[in-house]
């Protein structure tokens, strides 16, 4: 417990990995509370007189798309999409590489071989492209998306897990623990689990931020989120006609918040990383110490 806090006093004086917490809250905020902060409904279609409006247009902050509809209220609602289909399968794909990848490494001999070879099939192919492949069997829709996503993430957060998982069972605290007679399940999920959460955790944030993009994608080319429901990766497909007609803010400011969000995920996870690994804690602490001290003539 005492080496969460250090490593929470650590996060804190970070203060990009801050920005990143800072612009996540916000966004957990506004996704929470959009039905309130949105001017209109996402999905309101208007008359032809207020299509394609420019930012900046009275009652549009953000100008209206092609239907007419409030291109702000649409990225509002976005952010639940985007930080649904972001957290919700790597949280899920984590569950599942905690026990996938301890029992490997912990027993390894045919069980480790065998779920490990499982894993190397899905490292056969490149992960968006999988990922498209699971997206198009399954069909469009966001569930489908988030099925497809934590197909894909299993094998990648089971290798972190696994790799942790061998370096922590060859260490003395273990072979401690196995000389006094502790149950095997005690030992990897009360004394290598804490060891290996860390690095998980790194990793599974900075892979939240790739996700969003991924699923962004996938709505792009018509595998995500369908319509009329606001996504932002579905407004910038959306949008991607009109970019040489002259409204390229219909594609713009979704593709900005897709950035700023998957951004803030990777500022977070390399802050995590700083203040998880205290080798990493210790050179900044030296840094910060070189950087205080006065210069000498």
């Amino acid at each position: 417990m005492k080496g969460w806090k250090i490593a929470y006093k650590a996060f804190l004086t970070d203060k990009v990995a801050t920005i990143g917490a800072l612009i996540i809250i916000i966004s957990f905020l506004v996704a929470l509370f959009a039905p309130w902060l949105a001017p209109y409904h996402p999905n309101e279609v208007a008359d032809g007189s207020i299509r394609l409006m420019p930012p900046g247009t009275d009652g549009h902050l953000l100008g209206t798309d092609q239907q007419g509809r409030d291109i702000l209220s649409r990225i509002i609602f976005g952010t639940q999409t985007s930080l649904i289909s972001a957290v919700v399968p790597v949280v899920i794909a984590a569950m599942i590489s905690i026990g996938l990848g301890i029992i490997a490494g912990f027993y390894q001999g045919i069980v480790g071989n065998i779920i490990m070879r499982l894993m190397d099939i899905f490292f056969a192919f490149p992960a968006v492209l999988l990922a498209i492949a699971i997206a198009a069997i399954l069909g469009p829709g966001l569930l489908n998306v988030i099925i497809a996503m934590i197909i894909v993430r299993i094998p990648y957060m089971t290798r972190v897990v696994y790799t942790d998982t061998l370096q922590e069972s060859q260490k003395e605290y273990i072979e401690a623990a196995k000389a006094f007679g502790v149950s095997r399940t005690e030992i990897m999920f009360k004394q290598i689990l804490p060891n290996v959460l860390p690095s998980l955790i790194v990793y599974s944030t900075t892979l939240a931020g790739v996700t969003i993009v991924t699923v962004a994608g996938l709505s792009f080319i018509g595998l995500g989120v369908q319509p009329p429901e606001a996504d932002w990766g579905r407004m910038a497909s959306d949008g991607s006609d009109l970019l040489m007609l002259g409204h390229p803010f219909v594609t713009f400011f979704p593709g900005i918040a897709i950035l700023i969000l998957s951004f803030a995920f990777s500022m977070i996870g390399d802050g995590l990383r700083n203040a998880l690994d205290p080798y990493e804690r210790s050179k900044v602490k030296k840094e910060n110490v070189t950087a205080k001290k006065p210069m000498v003539a």
